[in-house]
């Protein structure tokens, strides 16, 4: 339970892509993860791309039964990543870090790597309080965290 509900994770359905989409269309969202939203068809493409690759766990984040965002895990060239977006009007609640840490114990790779935009306090903490330590900064662009157990 978070400050604001229910959290869950499960796989993700189709009808959920429509609402990541919107969510990533948040203007202080995508500032805050310092990226440019896509346009809807590369959306769905990178989706349809991500959802079809066996390397790729792609998880829904839901706050009472609601789609609040989303969880993704994928192998990078040297290590596996985590990465995760979530909704704004979820933002400040406990619902990335209830969700994180439901992800973490359903799916132990490990070491898992999370990158962050420098500025994005809030994402840092949600990984600093599931246990990354951070491993690489370059002050101007990201924060490079790992969770090794």
């Amino acid at each position: 339970m978070s400050d604001h509900g229910v959290v869950a994770i499960r796989a993700v359905e189709d009808d959920d892509v429509e609402t990541f989409f919107a969510y990533e269309q948040e203007p202080d969202g995508a500032r805050m993860a310092a990226f440019t939203p896509r346009d809807r068809e590369p959306f769905l493409a990178h989706w349809a791309r991500i959802r079809a690759d066996p390397t790729v766990v792609t998880t829904t984040v839901l706050v009472d039964g609601h789609v609040a965002g989303n969880i993704v895990s994928w192998d990078a060239p040297t290590h596996r990543e985590v990465g995760y977006w979530i909704g704004q009007a979820y933002w400040g609640r406990g619902v990335a870090t209830a969700a994180l840490g439901l992800f973490l114990a359903e799916y132990p790779f490990r070491p898992l790597h999370g990158l962050v935009a420098t500025g994005n306090a809030g994402s840092i903490r949600v990984l600093e309080k599931c246990g990354f330590r951070r491993v690489d900064t370059d002050e101007e662009v990201y924060v490079e965290l790992v969770l090794d157990a």
